[in-house]
């Protein structure tokens, strides 16, 4: 295959913007499904931070917010595991937080609140 010198000067073009773009610190996007998102908090040691449940419920929670806001979301476990915490009950989360908040409405109206199930949930700390 032969190519004409603009076809090389082209081709050293792009070679040096990909180069500029990795010297940068431009990282590549990776897609992950949910089976990918319980193995990175395997990896970072926090398989345990979630339940399996609870891990589903988050992970839909981010998947929804990609949506409705438009903006990927990059996954930082660690920066999960300190932004959010599963509940058992309510009477567990007054155990953290006091007795003033008599139910999941309470809370609701002080913070973001991902319910798993009839019971348990998730709370953006505050």
């Amino acid at each position: 295959m032969v190519f004409s010198g603009v076809a090389i000067m082209r081709m050293n073009m792009q070679f040096l913007a990909y180069t500029k773009k990795i010297k940068e610190g431009k990282k590549m996007k990776e897609t992950i499904n949910f089976s990918r998102f319980c193995d990175r908090f395997a990896s970072m040691g926090r398989e345990n931070q979630f339940s399996y449940e609870g891990k589903k419920a988050l992970f839909g929670y981010l998947e929804e917010m990609e949506e409705a806001t438009g903006e990927e979301q990059e996954l930082d476990v660690i920066a999960l595991c300190c932004e959010y915490t599963e509940y058992k009950n309510v009477e567990e989360f007054q155990n953290d937080y006091g007795e003033e908040y008599e139910n999941i409405q309470d809370i609701g109206c002080e913070t973001m609140v991902i319910m798993i199930d009839g019971e348990s949930f998730i709370i953006q700390n505050f």
